[in-house]
């Protein structure tokens, strides 16, 4: 019975070491996403673009 006492408390160990590296990565920027944001233009569709800009063109005509 002792030992499952033992494995309690290192597994509470376990969890809070886990949760407080988790967090000290959040706060000091390990999972920031600075690749997206420069390539997201690159990736839009240009077909959308191209029908508004025609759609407005036969508006206007």
């Amino acid at each position: 019975m002792s030992v499952l006492y033992v494995l309690i408390i290192v597994s509470l160990i376990m969890a809070i070491g886990f949760l407080s590296a988790f967090i000290y990565s959040v706060r000091s920027g390990q999972f920031d996403d600075d690749y997206t944001p420069s390539v997201r233009m690159l990736f839009e569709p240009e077909v959308e673009t191209a029908k508004k800009e025609k759609s407005k063109k036969n508006k206007n005509q």
